[in-house]
């Protein structure tokens, strides 16, 4: 018996051209503001502005577009271009010191952007984004530890405990900030997620 019925299967785009154009961006607004860092002589990591980037950036596109951004950014930076901390790059970023910092960054975007679209409080916003910043720092001190043979605690001292303050600061200036630059692209005719 043969079956003569065509099946007629509908492809559907999964991103717009407007959200191919945000995620594009979106990563060079990271590949701008990764490279700027302040180095501490206590520490192989220093100061980034990555993860401010990653707090705006999931809170405005949302966390699906937000962590494809940051995964473009990762991609940039293995490739050769110096969009890492101190203008730096390659695959033998990954495997140095803070190499887990860059793969925690992408659990961040995806906590940080869940949270954003999850509500609008603004307490339940900065509890998200510090569990998403919990989660990066566990990543990579885990990794800084191997590499550089220290203690969990040891690695707590060299590459969380000095940054919490300024991580609280970028916390608060995201969930103050963030969500009014996404509301204004909105009310001007933006759909951002």
């Amino acid at each position: 018996m043969t079956n003569n019925t065509s099946v007629t299967t509908e492809t559907k785009s999964t991103f717009t051209t407007f959200q191919i154009a945000l995620v594009a961006l979106m990563t060079a607004i990271t590949c701008v503001m990764g490279p700027f860092s302040i180095p501490i002589p206590i520490s192989p990591v220093p100061i980034s502005l990555t993860n401010l980037a990653i707090y705006f950036i999931t809170c405005i596109i949302g966390w699906k577009l937000g962590t494809l951004s940051y995964l473009l950014y990762l991609c940039i930076g293995i490739a050769g271009l110096p969009v890492f901390s101190s203008f730096s790059s390659g695959f033998g970023k990954l495997l140095g010191p803070t190499g887990g910092y860059l793969i925690g960054f992408i659990f961040l975007a995806v906590i940080s952007g869940i949270c954003f679209e999850k509500t609008d409080n603004r307490i339940l916003q900065i509890i998200g984004l510090i569990l998403g910043t919990a989660v990066c720092y566990l990543f990579g001190t885990a990794w800084l530890c191997y590499q550089a043979g220290l203690t969990f605690y040891q690695g707590l001292w060299a590459g969380v405990i000095p940054y919490i303050p300024g991580d609280l600061v970028k916390i608060i200036l995201a969930v103050l900030f963030a969500p009014v630059i996404r509301k204004r692209l909105e009310m001007a005719g933006f759909k951002m997620r």
